[in-house]
């Protein structure tokens, strides 16, 4: 029996995601663990003998490529971020939709909206009991006491002013007074309870059954009366529940009452152990229906696969929805989804094995249970979304082939002369194609210089030839100052899955890669952005740009000026996952600094792309120009993009040293990594300073570092080794490459800084005493003083080409020279440099 197409329709199909909760925080108190089992206090300890456990952790390790253990998995997730984290697991998971229940909480939770970054649509389920205890932590606006009256007119109408906003309701009643609903309680039975609950302290917990029943059996009747489906918890859960009244027999008297005969409900969690019970029920009662997540992957393998058949024994296929019950840890949204597949896969094959069903009917039954029911359930529009590529297993909810509301993806891509560029593609045709083909790109786009969008002579690139950039789906954000649109970085592949030689986001992952296999360390970056904000005059008839504020160094009253501006790109920022760290205005006039929290670097070098954009963006849209240009003009500071480096491995910075008896607070593998990059730094400049109006900022005595040489806390040190606020005493955390600057292109520039250090760690180079006084030019070698010089460096430098690749190398070399030659020409045009960087 062929069972490819049965695989392929498992394996490609976009999945729906009925039930879930939110994400936490990386500061949250919730311990990791807690991704693994429903278990508590001590009990949990024990958890990491259980079989889904194990099968579980090895499945993150695997997804991850870390250490097959809990702290290697728990590690990775701290140097890699909650964002990247959320990247890579929604990525691997392939969830088109979530409807979160966000009544559950969780000490520092995000909102619905932030997991809108990850996942296209998010959708909210209305938990009833927290809508009724939020309402009774109220009180009435005259400081009368709550009655039944003036609760049910408060509760229902809460329910119905947000009916149009949600996808359902769900119930809890099974964690307070259990399943057995009393569809006969009287007024007087809840205005008791009621009163019984208003005498315990706030904040409110209701579990006084009658009250319960009450509430429940209200929202039910609003629910039926919009269309809306009630989940309910049923099975098993953590040990607040009382599983023996979490049968959902216990429900039939509900189900048979006439009055809610039109209602739709959904019992959760497979009703584990009651797998059978529920499969019953929803062959009998038209209004239930049935959802799996939880019981997958919280069980065995034996245990998930069994209580999917256990549903299907007599179940209707239409009634029954995947969710993965996903909660706390992206992991758990990953694991739910990758289980809930292969689980779906082995029973329908079984299916089909056992002839209960022929291929093309699993194939239609999987569609169904893993997207196609939840869409029609909870009416989901999906609307320009596609559920897969392939167009046998599209479920477009509007097939209309005219898009009305049209939205773009911009799939953004940065030059080898450290130009931001973008193609956009409306969301049907990306979704449709793109997402997975990607868009055809001349091969001279990567020769361009920042004088002419043409290729440099030499760089081996011209009219002939085309690569494709191609979408990395877990980068792609929604635009904060667009919000119809959304962008995306591209990588630039010769067909989808191999890369371009000319790729810089790959030559960073290349490199990086060879550092993690011979060394097992990992680099984190962090940038400082600093930028100048202008505003247009007419000055004889002719456009200029001057500051728009010529405050001084860290004036609050040119933050105050510049506050619109800032306020909304902070807010952008975080929308899209990037810390920012610190805002205030440089030295220059109308210049300010923004710092970026570090990351793993090639997270890194995609946030300072992000923040590049939001910044000249937001500017624009207050009538501003913003340019990180490295010397706006010849009498006033430079504007430099420093970066801030450190080593990990296994989850732990190992730059700096283990205690403070290490000469400099610096480990030795952090000393010949930062030697190597010091040896180097001449020769890797044209990566880091690309541009001839990059060396007028490479000045003497104005804090960007001149001399090659390094220094503790020396800010005319290029290599500066900083100690910051929280660094135990003696030790040092990171070091500052100061001659980063805005015009780079972040990813070759650190690829040519983690060559430099891997050359320093292979040749175990030794680092020289640091200068902590200003510099003595006579007693230290001058960095280049020009593009010129330091493409002769390069030149002379032959470690570059194992890491770089000889094409791309040649390629930056050539645009170089081309820079070299334009501008010694052309000796005002690096004005005109304000509106490309």
């Amino acid at each position: 029996m062929d069972l490819s197409e049965l695989r392929k329709a498992v394996e490609e199909v976009e999945l729906v995601d009925g039930h879930a909760h939110n994400i936490v925080s990386l500061q949250s108190n919730l311990p990791f663990i807690h991704a693994f089992s429903e278990a508590q206090g001590d009990a949990l300890a024990s958890s990491q003998h259980s079989l889904s456990f194990k099968r579980n952790l090895r499945d993150l390790a695997e997804l991850y490529g870390c250490e097959l253990s809990l702290q290697g998995v728990e590690e990775h997730r701290k140097v890699s971020g909650l964002e990247l984290s959320c990247s890579t697991c929604f990525k691997a998971a392939r969830i088109s939709a979530i409807l979160m229940d966000d009544g559950f909480e969780l000490d520092k939770m995000h909102d619905i909206e932030w997991h809108k970054s990850f996942v296209p649509l998010v959708g909210r389920i209305l938990r009833i009991e927290k809508v009724a205890e939020e309402i009774l932590d109220q009180d009435l606006p005259d400081g009368s006491c709550w009655t039944l009256d003036s609760f049910t007119k408060a509760f229902v109408s809460k329910l119905k002013s947000v009916a149009g906003e949600i996808y359902g309701l769900k119930s809890i009643a099974a964690y307070r007074s259990g399943l057995e609903i009393n569809t006969n309680v009287t007024n007087q039975d809840a205005e008791e309870g009621l009163g019984q609950v208003l005498l315990a302290r706030k904040p409110v917990r209701i579990a006084n059954k009658n009250l319960i029943d009450y509430i429940f059996l209200q929202s039910l009747d609003v629910a039926q009366s919009y269309d809306l489906p009630m989940q309910i918890h049923t099975g098993f859960g953590d040990k607040d529940l009382d599983m023996r009244l979490a049968n959902p027999l216990h429900l039939r008297s509900v189900f048979e009452d006439k009055r809610y005969s039109k209602s739709r409900i959904v019992l959760l969690h497979a009703s584990y152990p009651f797998s059978r019970e529920a499969s019953y029920l929803a062959s009998v009662y038209p209004q239930v229906y049935l959802d799996f997540g939880l019981a997958i992957p919280k069980l065995s393998v034996h245990g998930m696969i069994s209580s999917l058949k256990e549903l299907l024994e007599l179940a209707p296929i239409n009634k029954v929805m995947f969710s993965t019950d996903g909660c706390i840890f992206p992991e758990t949204f990953y694991l739910g989804a990758k289980k809930s597949r292969e689980v779906v896969f082995s029973v329908l094959r079984d299916s089909c094995l056992d002839g209960d069903l022929t291929v093309p009917e699993a194939v239609e039954a999987a569609k169904g249970i893993l997207a196609r029911n939840s869409i029609h359930f909870y009416k989901i529009n999906l609307a320009n979304s596609v559920i897969s590529s392939d167009n046998n297993l599209q479920l477009n909810v509007i097939d209309d082939d005219l898009e009305t509301d049209v939205s773009f993806i911009r799939i953004m891509w940065v030059d080898n002369s450290g130009q931001h560029r973008c193609r956009a593609v409306p969301r049907k045709r990306f979704n449709d194609f793109v997402s997975k083909n990607g868009v055809g790109l001349a091969f001279a786009t990567m020769g361009m210089t920042s004088f002419l969008d043409g290729p440099a002579a030499g760089s081996g690139l011209g009219a002939v030839g085309e690569t494709r950039l191609t979408p990395d789906l877990s980068t792609k954000r929604r635009i904060p100052w667009s919000k119809e649109d959304e962008m995306v970085l591209g990588d630039l592949n010769v067909k989808p899955g191999q890369a371009w030689e000319y790729c810089p986001r790959d030559a960073l992952r290349r490199v990086s890669k060879i550092l993690k296999d011979e060394f097992n360390l990992v680099m984190n970056a962090g940038f400082e952005n600093e930028f100048f904000l202008l505003k247009s005059i007419t000055r004889e008839g002719k456009e200029e740009w001057i500051p728009f504020d010529s405050s001084p160094y860290c004036s609050s009253s040119a933050f105050d000026a510049a506050t619109p501006v800032l306020r909304e790109v902070a807010s952008a920022l975080h929308s899209m996952g990037i810390p920012v760290e610190q805002l205030h205005a440089e030295a220059g006039k109308g210049q300010f600094e923004l710092v970026l929290g570090h990351t793993i670097c090639t997270k890194s070098a995609d946030n300072l792309v992000y923040t590049r954009e939001t910044v000249r963006a937001i500017a624009r849209k207050h009538g501003l120009l913003a340019t990180f240009i490295p010397k706006y003009k010849l009498d006033d500071l430079g504007s430099g993009c420093h970066v801030h480096l450190s080593l990990w491995q296994n989850g732990k910075n190992v730059f700096m040293a283990s205690d403070g008896s290490s000469k400099y607070g610096i480990s030795t593998l952090g000393k010949e990594f930062m030697a190597g990059v010091l040896y180097h730094l001449p020769s890797i400049l044209p990566f880091v300073a690309p541009l001839p109006s990059s060396y007028d900022r490479l000045q003497p005595n104005t804090w960007s570092g001149a001399y090659l040489f390094w220094g503790n806390e020396n800010k005319e040190a290029p290599l500066r080794a900083t100690s910051p606020p929280g660094t135990p005493g003696g030790l040092t955390s990171n070091f500052e490459v100061k001659s980063f600057d805005g015009s780079a292109n972040p990813y070759l520039g650190l690829a040519a800084i983690i060559s430099a250090g891997i050359d320093g760690l292979r040749r175990h180079l030794s680092l020289p005493e640091p200068v902590d006084t200003d510099p003595n030019p006579e007693n230290l070698q001058r960095l280049p003083i020009s593009l010129s010089e330091s493409l002769e460096a390069l030149h002379k430098a032959d470690f570059l080409e194992e890491f770089i690749g000889d094409k791309l190398l040649t390629c930056i070399k050539a645009i170089r020279k081309a820079e070299i030659d334009h501008y010694s020409e052309n000796k005002e045009a690096y004005k005109q440099l304000i509106h490309r960087y």
